[in-house]
């Protein structure tokens, strides 16, 4: 890289012709063109899996990203070639903000998706200001259609929200919502057959997760329900199921339909095959710290550059230098779990 801005013909090239983006480009020559974005560390739920039981310790606010910088940063990427942002959290939708950022990310030139994921329980209410400003896409947590399974695991009511924010989704037209549902032995394995015939009557995507291990999850080995198990009990049920063409970046392992339901449902196989080989994200954390993959625990703090006055130019060198130090692929699921990362809840 350094040799190509040194000459005058390689800088032009670098200006002008290249196809993507050299400083999102990692050493195995992937191209990072999805950026997600947390909004907040905040939450209006307490899932097991996400929030370790004692809370978090959440960064004051004068360290967390503000909305210009947010901003800043989101056109600096789709500058490079990011063609689409999510906002997660903590919970994106309560942001107070967060339809303002949304319809500030809609005026990006370049960018072709502004997805959110969220726990759907302000959905309802704020989708229709969000589609207004923006919004293409929708993916919602569900791990139970038992609302009192829900309150359980949640450690808050409000399963009816949820449901309600699904129909509004599905009403306003976005295709397919996409529903994620993180599967856990003893609590919810039991209701797969039930989520695939949610897909029955509903454009959805129901998108079945292997549990993951995180800070303060209590994760172990024999909650973890694999793909292929989940496949097995699936196909027992539906031995028609059709399997779908699914493209190369995505993180669901192979999209499934049952023949005449409207929805279709999908794999994300984290732990049993991991899809590092064609991950093509990036991730931004709430207090402004970019991190190259998910299981990974080296972040390199964007706001400290942004706050010091670091040009665009600065800026670029040091995501491009994080890039550049992505690892082939993450630790595999042993070492995953004995590693100190944040709370997936950060």
């Amino acid at each position: 890289l350094q040799e190509l801005q040194s000459s005058g013909r390689g800088r032009f090239l670098l200006e002008h012709a290249a196809p993507f983006s050299a400083f999102l480009t990692d050493s195995f020559g992937r191209q990072h063109n999805y950026l997600r974005i947390s909004l907040t560390e905040k939450c209006n739920l307490r899932c097991q899996y996400c929030m370790p039981e004692e809370g978090v310790q959440l960064t004051p606010k004068s360290e967390l990203l503000t909305t210009q910088e947010i901003i800043t940063l989101a056109r600096l990427f789709v500058k490079e070639g990011v063609e689409k942002i999510r906002l997660t959290g903590g919970e994106p939708l309560i942001r107070p903000d967060v339809v303002d950022i949304v319809g500030q990310l809609y005026k990006l030139e370049g960018l072709k998706t502004i997805a959110v994921t969220t726990n759907g329980i302000n959905l309802a209410r704020l989708l229709p200001r969000l589609k207004e400003a923006g919004l293409n896409a929708i993916n919602i947590s569900l791990d139970t259609l038992v609302p009192a399974k829900f309150e359980f695991i949640v450690r808050r009511k409000g399963f009816h929200k949820v449901m309600e924010g699904i129909h509004k989704a599905t009403e306003l037209g976005y295709r397919p919502v996409k529903v994620n549902c993180v599967v856990m032995r003893g609590f919810n394995e039991d209701e797969l057959l039930d989520f695939v015939d949610f897909t029955k009557d509903l454009p959805l995507d129901v998108r079945f997760i292997e549990y993951m291990p995180f800070d303060g999850n209590k994760w172990n080995f024999k909650k973890m329900v694999s793909y292929k198990e989940m496949l097995d009990t699936i196909k027992q049920q539906w031995p028609e199921l059709e399997k779908l063409p699914c493209e190369a970046s995505s993180t669901a392992k192979v999209d499934y339909k049952v023949p005449h339901f409207q929805g279709q449902i999908s794999f994300i196989t984290s732990m049993s095959e991991h899809f590092c080989g064609s991950c093509n994200r990036l991730r931004i954390t709430a207090d402004g710290n970019l991190k190259v993959c998910l299981f990974g625990n080296s972040e390199v703090s964007l706001r400290d550059h942004l706050r010091s006055g670091a040009s665009e130019e600065e800026l670029m060198q040091i995501i491009g230098a994080a890039v550049g130090r992505k690892k082939k692929q993450h630790a595999g699921m042993f070492n995953i779990s004995q590693m100190k990362n944040r709370p997936m809840i950060l």
